[in-house]
């Protein structure tokens, strides 16, 4: 017999790319995990788990990439907010995803109702989403899988709907229907009718409830992921789960898998400035504008500009006589596109990686679990880095077959392992350490570390790491 089933947990599914989003938002840090699309002090990553400070979350189970799991562990920890983060081997869809959390959630006899939200949605009412919320509790605590339908404000033919069904009462319906993303004359009868909702992509529902109705519906989903769970393994704040097994489910979304088949499906309209900010169009469509049109962030100027979204990361942008026009500017690219062209950012990315360029993979500053660094200059045989590493945090200890290195810090105190000599490098000292020596890295201080670090070699890759020890459990 289960356990009481009041618990509630957070399922954060933090995967996914971003790439309409570039420069800003690149594979290796999407734009989830960017405060500066929201222009606010936390990421949406940390702004979604913080929505649910009003209700009693016993646990907060988030989901993401191999490549991500230290940029969602120091973002949760940093707020507080920070469980159990479940490593999919490779991005297979929501219906897995969430029913590899359901089977974490149920993994000790508990049955708890989850509240499942993307990390990449912008809510403005904190009041409506939790009155939403509310009433989704109560539905899912009678057993239903529940979703919530935004209440359209346009005719947007880029979001799937949901048809409201019959009434369960003042404040939801049982699901009708849902329908793909519609044609702007579809849409625009969707809005006239007044029974049509924006697919939000968040949900309630029991864990058991959610993985009974997947075995019904999706079995080789269902199969696939409880053996996959099964042969998951711990390591330190993650859940690996194994790649094999996972491989074996369909990738299926939770509405094809589910949703659209189930008979517990109900919806809850909701009405608070949500957006899930998939374009530069809909961060212009979601933020305060001048008179004439424009949102600007950072160091910008415009001189007879209208209708336009200007952002610059690290440099004065100057922009005189253009209109509708997205303009955004980051340390290692720029990208300028009309307003009603940015869903096709998503096909310069592609052509950028068709290319073999880095920008669109990467950023020039790179997030790891001891910091960053931020290359700075590079050419044929050498590159400058600028290191930060956080107070505690230590890099591995390593060698490198093809490069050099020469250490220089800038401010802080470090602890280095060279060969078998260890000392402290302080503000302004340096250490050389040569082609195949054993080194390492310590930040002792009670302030960050900075140093810059210049490379040498005929290859400068970063796959150019032997790892002897490593803290992190990095495996490469």
């Amino acid at each position: 017999m289960r356990k009481h089933d009041s618990k509630i947990c957070a399922v954060l599914l933090a995967g996914g790319a971003g790439t309409r989003l570039w420069p800003v938002s690149r594979d290796q840090h999407p734009k989830q995990f960017s405060a500066a699309l929201g222009n606010a002090s936390q990421t949406m990553l940390q702004q979604t788990a913080l929505r649910l400070d009003s209700f009693n979350v016993s646990n907060y189970w988030a989901l993401c990439g191999e490549e991500h799991r230290f940029i969602v562990a120091e973002q949760l920890r940093a707020i507080d907010k920070l469980g159990p983060i479940i490593l999919e081997p490779e991005g297979r869809n929501t219906a897995p995803a969430i029913a590899l959390a359901a089977l974490a959630a149920t993994a000790d006899d508990e049955d708890p109702i989850l509240i499942v939200m993307p990390a990449d949605h912008k809510i403005e009412s904190a009041e409506s989403l939790n009155n939403a919320l509310k009433q989704a509790l109560d539905l899912a605590r009678r057993g239903d899988l529940v979703t919530f339908g935004i209440v359209p404000n346009e005719p947007a033919t880029g979001y799937g709907y949901i048809r409201a069904g019959e009434k369960i009462n003042a404040q939801s319906f049982k699901v009708g229907a849902f329908v793909e993303k519609p044609d702007l004359a579809t849409a625009t009868e969707f809005i006239a009718e007044g029974r049509h909702y924006w697919n939000s992509g968040i949900f309630v529902f029991k864990a058991s409830v959610y993985l009974a109705e997947l075995k019904r519906h999706a079995p080789e989903i269902y199969s696939a992921c409880v053996h996959a769970y099964r042969l998951s393994e711990a390591d330190m704040d993650f859940i690996r789960i194994s790649r094999e097994a996972f491989l074996r489910s369909p990738n299926l979304s939770i509405d094809h898998a589910v949703m659209e088949h189930t008979e517990l499906a109900s919806v809850v309209p909701l009405e608070a400035g949500w957006s899930d900010l998939g374009s530069w169009n809909s961060i212009w469509k979601n933020s305060a504008v001048d008179p004439d049109n424009n949102v600007v962030q950072g160091n910008v100027v415009l001189h007879e500009t209208k209708g336009s979204l200007v952002v610059a990361h690290n440099r004065l942008v100057g922009v005189v006589g253009i209109n509708d026009t997205v303009v955004v500017e980051t340390k290692d690219a720029v990208l300028v596109c009309n307003q009603n062209r940015t869903e096709e950012v998503k096909a310069l990315v592609q052509k950028l990686n068709e290319s073999g360029a880095s920008e669109g993979q990467i950023h020039r500053e790179v997030f790891r679990p001891w910091g960053k660094y931020d290359c700075i200059d590079q050419g044929e045989r050498y590159q400058v880095k600028k290191l930060t590493v956080r107070p505690g945090a230590k890099l591995s200890l390593q060698i490198h077959q093809h490069r050099a290195e020469h250490w220089v810090v800038v401010s802080g105190t470090a602890k280095v392992i060279k060969g078998s000599d260890e000392f402290l490098l302080k503000e302004n000292e340096s250490a050389y350490i040569s082609l195949g020596e054993v080194h390492s890295l310590e930040n002792v201080g009670a302030d960050d570390l900075e140093l810059i670090e210049v490379q040498s070699g005929n290859y400068l890759g970063e796959d150019d790491i032997v790892r002897l020890e490593d803290r992190y459990g990095r495996r490469s």
